[in-house]
Order: structure tokens, then sequence, then C-alpha cells
């Protein structure tokens, strides 16, 4: 019974609109007696009031996303409430200004005073407001929003991007956020055709000005024997008042357009914003006060409005200043003054070891890792050390955070054991526009480059985010850009987070569900130190450690043959081929491969020694690493991996010897598994 009460409530919830919808088709056919004309008018009005209330209220404007549909539907309701009208007006205009109900009589009547030639004027200027003023401008704003929206759909992508791998966010909220840039540009897009049906609006409420008019005269003077003054007057006046009822609705309208693509995306109380931002400096108020007492006493001005007036500017900014006066007093610091207590005696407590992974900060960086101001940067580097923990497959020590006066005062240092690995400069008041390789403008700024991907970038002031992002920008805050230069280091110096007692870790984790794999994998086949060599040359070439199940059986499998690093983790390589493949391609059937030319395979073969080195000339290998780094760069612009495929023997080196190259991989051929097919996409020579 509960379930066809819950159906009977979804079918009549949703017959609203379709109702509305025939209801409008029958007011086209079927002729409505003044007083029903009345209560659609009433209704129009008070629509058209709250849509422009919801447009003032609303945070921001993707919160009144079917604003586009209510828009047509009004309009359509509009343009049909004009048919009806102009049916009763021709039908019934002879018989006096009454005959189209009240409310058409009451502003032909009242807010014109009867005079039909005033009645124009105001039409006029109405439509003159509406469709010159108000119609253009949010038709010109929609259609640059709507372009510029599209343009930085890809800046906006990149940054979440940059987000999620710097663990800021997760993949429920990334997934959110690009729902989110999905849903504006639609929005924008709807917005700027919505647009032209207000314009179209208020071309159609000239045309049945002049049409009523002209119409009403033939009918009233042919017809029903009118003179031209009388009739003149009944149906000029009915169709001015039929013109005002339609155009103060749509004037309404065409406001809360305005509103709406005049704001600006993010949430935000449009009141508070306004008079915040509008006086947000006591000085306006000063200015505007002593201008309007010098023109208050000028003799014959109204000087009592005008002087009346300055005075409450001044007083309000007297109120503003006393007001931040009092917010910016601060309570003195509280000093102590009991006797210096005793140093007590140095201990082996008083050496302390150095920190795995610090982070040093400038004076003017502390507020972003002060806890006590909820420093936005602690709560990133938390994330980051969850993303790389989940990616890697090893708990990330903490980072020591301090401060360094040394530094400079908007810089920050971060140091692996007690080694510097990277330091740039931030400005904590300003936001970083990236250039990610394709922007459509310019944009004002300090001329800098990105600390973790060296790309070119601009520190902006935070009221330029959104134009930057509209130009293709990826547009990130200080604390962002930290959390991601740490996070690209901590995954290029992986291998040296991971020691002795990560791996042990990692084994007594597996040891709780596979105890006898473990038992005869350590110390019976491998040391504890072998093992960590080989998970750190897995880091070490970009390769995650979370398969440690299939990592120790190999290891248990090839430790009775060798206890050499570098010969476990080929074969370890092996073993986790598949995953390996699809990190670098993905889940495509195919995997596109550079080769090696046969003389050249054979010129490398020929300079291994005995399997513990490679001597090559210095030129070939200049050579070399210049034509992989070529076609590296190729592959990329192209949007396909770049993979070089080499004998199991020459791996190692050239993986090693070509580290350098960005996004290149050297697999092995018996690393790929047989299931995937292989795709000649060049030779190097």
């Amino acid at each position: 019974m509960a379930d066809s009460k819950g159906i009977v409530g979804e079918i009549i919830r949703g017959l609203g609109v379709p109702l509305m919808l025939l209801t409008m088709l029958a007011m086209v056919m079927v002729p409505l007696p003044p007083m029903a004309l009345d209560i659609m008018f009433t209704f129009n009005i008070a629509l058209a009031v709250a849509i422009l209330l919801t447009a003032v209220y609303v945070k921001r404007p993707l919160e009144f996303g079917v604003f586009p549909t209510i828009l047509l539907i009004v309009t359509l309701l509009r343009l049909v409430l004009n048919i009806a009208s102009t049916r009763v007006v021709l039908l019934k205009g002879h018989t006096g200004t009454g005959a189209a109900g009240k409310v058409i009589e009451a502003f032909g009547e009242f807010v014109v005073g009867g005079n039909y030639a005033v009645g124009l004027v105001i039409f006029g200027i109405l439509v003159i407001i509406n469709f010159v003023v108000v119609t253009k401008g949010a038709g010109r704003v929609s259609e640059v929003t709507a372009r510029f929206t599209l343009d930085a759909m890809p800046g906006k992508q990149m940054a979440i991007d940059a987000d999620l791998n710097a663990g800021v966010i997760d993949q429920d909220a990334a997934r959110l956020r690009r729902q989110e840039i999905g849903e504006e540009a639609d929005f924008y897009g709807s917005m700027d055709g919505a647009s032209k049906f207000v314009r179209g609006d208020a071309v159609a409420g000239i045309l049945i000005l002049f049409i009523n008019i002209i119409g009403g005269l033939i009918i009233g003077t042919a017809q029903h024997d009118l003179t031209l003054s009388a009739a003149m007057h009944n149906y000029t006046l009915l169709t001015i008042g039929d013109g005002l009822v339609a155009q103060i609705p749509s004037l309404l309208l065409s406001t809360a357009v305005a509103i709406i693509v005049t704001r600006m995306s993010r949430s935000q109380d449009m009141g508070s914003q306004m008079f915040s931002q509008l006086f947000a400096d006591h000085r306006t108020l000063v200015v505007t006060a002593v201008v309007l007492t010098v023109l208050g006493l000028i003799p014959g001005m109204p000087n009592f409005a005008f002087l009346s007036l300055a005075a409450a500017c001044g007083y309000g900014s007297w109120r503003m200043r006393q007001q931040r006066l009092q917010a910016s007093q601060a309570p003195p610091p509280e000093t102590s003054s009991g006797p210096t207590a005793a140093l007590p005696d140095l201990g082996w407590q008083d050496v302390s070891p150095v920190d795995m992974v610090g982070l040093e900060v400038g004076y003017r960086l502390i507020p972003l890792v002060d806890r006590a101001r909820d420093g936005a940067l602690v709560n990133r580097i938390k994330g980051v050390r969850k993303k790389l923990t989940e990616d890697l497959g090893f708990l990330i020590p903490p980072v020591h955070i301090r401060d360094n006066l040394d530094l400079g005062p908007s810089f920050y240092r971060i140091s692996l054991m007690g080694v510097p690995i990277g330091e740039a400069e931030v400005h904590i008041d300003r936001d970083l526009a990236i250039n990610p390789g394709q922007v459509f403008g310019k944009i004002n700024g300090i001329a800098t480059r990105d600390p973790a991907f060296d790309l070119e970038a601009f520190w902006i002031d935070a009221g330029q985010r959104e134009e930057a992002q509209m130009l293709g920008f990826t547009v990130v805050d200080a604390a962002t850009v930290v959390a991601t230069h740490l996070s690209q280091l901590l995954q290029n110096h992986a291998h040296e987070l991971l020691g002795h007692e990560e791996t042990q870790q990692l084994l007594d984790r597996l040891a709780t569900k596979t105890p006898k794999l473990v038992e005869e994998l350590t110390p019976k086949t491998l040391p504890m130190s072998v093992i960590a060599r080989v998970l750190q040359n897995l880091l070490q070439e970009g390769i995650s450690v979370k398969n440690i199940r299939r990592i120790a059986e190999t290891l248990a499998e090839s430790g009775g043959k060798s206890q050499d690093p570098d010969v476990l983790s080929a074969a370890v390589r092996v073993a986790l081929g598949r995953s390996i493949v699809q990190n670098v391609a993905g889940t495509r059937p195919e995997l596109p491969v550079l080769t090696l030319e046969p003389e050249l395979e054979r010129i490398l073969n020929e300079s291994t020694r005995d399997g513990s080195s490679m001597g090559l000339e210095p030129g070939l290998v200049e050579r070399l690493h210049e034509s992989l780094n070529a076609e590296a760069q190729k592959q990329e612009v192209s949007g396909e991996p770049a993979v070089l495929l080499v004998p199991p023997n020459l791996r190692p080196w050239l993986a090693r010897m070509m580290r350098g190259i960005r996004n290149l991989h050297v697999l092995a051929y018996n690393e790929v598994p047989d299931d995937k097919r292989i795709q000649m996409v060049g030779a190097i020579s």
C-alpha cells in the first residue's frame, strides 16, 4: 500500500511541467475570460519576482542549474499570455478599457494616468532598458563566459590531477570536481542560448504593441463604428497596459539572467560580498562624504538631502575605522619573571637523530604549517604520505617540519636524511598559474618555474584565478605547490626511504598470511640485506612493492641460484611483468615499442664485459641518449607511451644510463606478457 502511494506521489509530482505546457497550448487556442487573464498575469509577475530573488540569494550559479529551462518556460508563458490578451483586446476592446481584465486596466489607467501618449513613452523606455541595456549586455557576458569556460576546462582538469597526485584529494573528491566542471560548462553553454530567448521576447513585445494598436484602430473604426479618438483611447490604453504587464516581468527575468552570468562560479553570498568589497576601504566613504558636503554647500542645491547623506557617509566611515582598530588590537604577550632553571647534564638523549624527511620553511611561510592557525600545508602533507603509501606499498615516514631563519622569508627546503634535495620560493598570498603547454593568452604575474615539473609559471593575485583558468592555466595555491613538490621528490627518492626496518615490517605483515613463505625466504634462503636491496632496486625504477607476496615467492625460487641483488631484481621484474606493462601502457591490447637496430645491439653486447660493466665511447652514449630522447618526445606528443624493448642482458645498463630521459621505460623481452601484442614504432640506430 505504501509503495502504491509512493508511485502515485511520484506520478503527481512529475505532472507539473507537462500540465503547465499543455495549459499554455490550450491558452493559445481557447479564449480566456478577463478573470483568468488577471490570475495568469498576476502569477507571471509573482513568478518573475521569485526567479529574480532566487538568482540573488543563490550561493553560486550552479545551484540554480535549472535556470535556463525555467527561462524558456517563463518566456513561453509570457508570449502565450500576450496571444490570449491580444485576442481579448481585439474582440472586446470597443466595450471599454476594462475589457481585458483589471490587471491590464490598472496598468493602463493607474500606472500611466490614463494618458496613452505617456504610456507609449514609458513603454518605449522600458523596452530600451530591457532590450538595449540589460538583455544585450547579459547576452554578451553569457557568450564570453561560455567560451572561456570551455577553454579553461583542460587547465581545471590538470589542477584536479595535480591535487590528486599530491594527495590533497581522493578519487571520490576528484570525480565530484570533474563532474562539477562538466556541469559548469553545460550551464554556461545553456545560458548562452537561453539569453537569446529573453532577447527575442523583447523584440516580440515591440511587434505585438504595434500590431495591437494598428489592428485595434482598424477593428474599432471599421467594425464597431467608433470614432478615431475613442478607438485610439480604448485600444491604445489596453495595448499599453498589456505591454507593461508583459515588459515588467521580462525586465525582471533579464535582470536575473544578468545577475547569474556576471557572478563568479565559487560559492558566495551576493549581499555580503557586495557590501564587503564595495566598502572594503573606509576612505571610500570619506571621499564620498566630502564630495556630498561640497555639493550641499552650493546655493540652490537641495542642501538638506546632500548634507544629511554626507553626514551618514562620514559616520559610517568612522564606525568602520573603529571596528578595524579594535579587531587589530591583540592582547600583550605574558612574560614570566621566574628564576632560570638550571640546565641538566648532557646525555645520549640530547643527541637527536637525523630526520628521514624534513621540511624547512622561512618565517613568512609559518602560517602554512602552523597547526594553531589550521595551516593548510599540514593536511596536504598527510594526504601526500597517504597517497604515496598506497601507491608504493610501504609506509612513508613522517615529515618533520620546522622553521629556518637562515632561509629566505618565502623559501622552503626539502631534505632527505639531512641532505637538501629540493628548494624553491612560494608566495603565500598568491596563486601559481602553471602553463601546461597550451594556453590561450598571457597573464600578468611574477614569472617563475613550477618546482615540481619545471614548467613555465606565474605567481598571480588571487583575484586573477578565474581569468587564468579561462586562459588554460593550471592554478594552484602555495600549499599545493609545496605538497606537489614534496610528493614528486619523495616518489623519485622512494628507494632511499625503504631500509631494513621497513623491509622487516613488510615481511612481518606477509607472515601473518603466509608464514611458511617468509620462513623459507629469510634467513634460510636470503639475508635481509639482499631482500632490502632488491626492493630498493624496484622502487628506483618506479615499480611498486605492493605485491610483496609475488616478490617474496620469486625471491624464494631464485634465491637458491644467486644472491646477486641485480640478478634477483631482474627475476622479480619478469614475475611482475604484467603489472609493469599495465602501468606503462594501460589495458590496450598492443604495446608500442622502440627497438635497437641489429648493429647497435651488437655493439652494446660486445661492450658488456663479464656482465659487470659496459664500456662505451662517450660520443656513442651521447648520440644514443639524443636519439632516444627525440623518439620519447615524439611518442609523448602523439599520446603514446615511450617504451624501449631490449634483450634482458642490456636492460639494466640501458635503464641506468637513460634514466634522465623523461617518460622513457626500458623493458626486457621476457618482461612482456605472452598475450600482449607488440607494435613496432621505430628503431634506434
